[in-house]
């Protein structure tokens, strides 16, 4: 992913400009609040401000959104491009879960335990790379309460036990029947990476990803039984500090609709990566969407500023939901 040569950063800042991404067009047009004054602007022009002044600096941006009901492109920004998504792809072992518990493959109680396997190497279960697990003393816990800390909190400790119950192999088979050819979770979460590891836990693409997310609204996934089951699991995501920042929600209280709001989404953070992948639904319509940056994250300011053009496209998601 690093160090590529200037053509190319040339190219991901051209491919960024709004004038050349598709955006939606309506008969009458969209207010945005830009510079301290009041333009009127097409949909998502912001959005493509933001993300074209960091693909500029030097950033890889991917953005992808659509309507949830009439499929609608909404915003497209290298949206085929698999790039890092750290923690997104917890979303597929998620799917693999609730695939399981519908077929009978492994029930709710069956316990998941959070030593690490012999063969998962170093790093994992690390009480360094976060959670909540890793400061409970409880041994095992039930297949369902380890997918809702998952679901929650992004728990490192619950997704690694998961991934030890279902296996690699198993989520890697569900991806595939999915359609998804650029997405994938690639490795256990660890606090440190050695040379011997996947250099990212997971990649994807922001098309699939948002797509993935309109499946599940819609119940394709797999079935609705497994799509409720991840939506049900995902609802309790406490992490809204990227797009979802801009809804005005409470993070551990949204399970319902607030102002008309209702979000389901999954985050993923790593040094140089934010990606997050959601859907929203508004009083008026509904948007399936994902965004993801991998940055040189130098300084506080550089990360400071990424954190700023989440927030952005979280605004006109909701201008556009609203």
């Amino acid at each position: 992913m690093a160090g590529e040569g200037g053509a190319e950063r040339s190219r991901r800042a051209r491919d960024a400009d709004p004038g050349r991404h598709r955006t939606e067009r309506s008969g009458s047009s969209a207010h945005a609040r830009l510079n301290g004054a009041e333009h009127r602007s097409a949909p998502f022009e912001r959005s493509f401000r933001a993300l074209g002044s960091l693909a500029f600096a030097n950033a890889r941006v991917s953005a992808a959104a659509a309507d949830l009901d009439t499929g609608e492109t909404l915003l497209a920004i290298d949206e085929t491009v698999a790039l890092p998504t750290a923690d997104v792809g917890r979303l597929l072992l998620l799917v693999e879960v609730a695939a399981q518990l519908g077929a009978g493959r492994i029930a709710p109680l069956d316990q998941v335990a959070r030593e690490a396997g012999r063969d998962a190497g170093g790093g994992v279960d690390d009480p360094r790379a976060g959670g909540l697990w890793s400061s409970l003393l409880l041994p095992s816990l039930g297949v369902i309460d380890a997918a809702t800390l998952v679901g929650a909190v992004r728990d490192p400790v619950a997704t690694n036990g998961l991934i030890r119950l279902v296996g690699f192999d198993a989520i890697r088979a569900r991806g595939e029947s999915l359609g998804l050819r650029r997405t994938a979770l690639l490795d256990y979460t660890r606090a440190t990476r050695g040379p011997d590891d996947a250099p990212q836990s997971s990649v994807g693409s922001t098309a699939e990803l948002q797509q993935l997310f309109g499946d599940l609204v819609a119940g394709r996934c797999v079935d609705r039984g497994a799509s409720n089951r991840v939506l049900g699991w995902l609802s309790a995501g406490s992490d809204l500090s990227l797009v979802a920042s801009a809804f005005g929600l409470d993070p551990v209280a949204h399970r319902a609709s607030d102002h008309g709001l209702q979000l389901v989404n999954i985050t993923g953070v790593d040094r140089g990566v934010r990606s997050e992948a959601g859907a929203l639904r508004g009083s008026h319509r509904g948007v399936s969407y994902a965004v993801t940056v991998e940055f040189d994250d130098a300084d506080l300011e550089t990360r400071l500023g990424v954190l700023d053009v989440f927030r952005t496209v979280g605004l006109d998601l909701l201008e556009r939901v609203s």
